[in-house]
């Protein structure tokens, strides 16, 4: 069975069962104090409660892996860029120098390397919320719940659109490779890496134009049925509220208050133990 990465994939959990309103309040939610903070105690804390909500999600890693391993990459490349760019970054912030080893511009110091690691905190800290929402809340329902926070409709319609065919994408992706493959062309880890490079890049254009046709085809009906004519719409998969909503929002909004007022308290985002 081909795995479907970020596809939504109902495994009835109590964070399933939440209302989509509900898990987007709490992604919002989560997202603001993750950016807004660099207090690597509250950092902390929010990656301990990622993971271990990650973990109760039940969410596979045969959904979100490769996903990850590009998402890691790239943090690789921009905590690599920020230290050949900036190497003295968190000697501005925290106002002191403490060098581990070397000398001059590039010296290791410790208040660049305390910088940087809650650089990658932050992003430990929002991609495990991303994963769930995406996995645990259904496309349609997802829509509904923009609306009902007031985005309107069309923009949450439109999101909702493309979560639902990120499964058909892969689809179509898996197709054109097989076609590929069965032509010669070498695409699967016994290949070279630039070889599986080149061959990969050349399967964009055919996807992009079968993505276009999908377009075309989806913007044609919902033209035919007069979407977007009314101001409002009412929504199949929209749910009430419940106790657990209730509660898991309180929580969202009280520990968003509650971590920013403990990064702000000394009058700086930035946690400081070099003082």
């Amino acid at each position: 069975m081909e795995r479907k990465l970020l596809a939504y994939e109902e495994k009835n959990t109590w964070i399933d069962r939440l209302c989509g309103v509900t898990k987007l309040i709490f992604f919002l939610c989560w997202s603001v104090t993750s950016m807004m903070t660099y207090d690597t105690r509250v950092l902390i804390i929010m990656l301990v409660l990622s993971l271990v909500i990650f973990k109760i999600s039940r969410t596979r890693w045969d959904q979100v892996g490769s996903v990850f391993k590009f998402i890691l990459f790239f943090l690789i490349i921009n905590i690599i860029a920020i230290y050949l760019f900036s190497p003295a970054e968190g000697v501005k912030i925290y106002g002191t120098e403490t060098i581990l080893c070397g000398s001059g511009r590039y010296a290791l110091r410790a208040e660049q390397l305390f910088y940087e690691a809650n650089i990658i905190l932050k992003y430990f800290t929002v991609v495990p919320s991303i994963f769930i929402f995406i996995v645990t809340t259904n496309p349609s329902e997802f829509a509904a719940s923009m609306n009902r926070v007031g985005i309107s409709y069309n923009a949450g319609y439109a999101v909702a659109i493309a979560l639902r065919y990120i499964p058909d994408i892969q689809a179509d992706f898996r197709k054109i490779r097989n076609a590929q493959m069965a032509r010669g062309i070498e695409m699967s880890r016994k290949g070279k890496l630039v070889d599986r490079i080149k061959s990969t890049t050349a399967i964009i254009f055919p996807l992009v134009f079968s993505s276009m046709g999908r377009i075309d085809t989806i913007s044609t009906a919902m033209e035919l049925r007069s979407f977007g004519k009314n101001k409002k719409r009412t929504w199949y998969m929209a749910r009430p509220l419940k106790r657990n909503d209730y509660l898991v929002i309180a929580f969202s909004v009280l520990f968003m208050i509650i971590a920013l007022v403990v990064t702000y308290a000394d009058g700086s985002r930035f946690y400081n133990p070099f003082i």
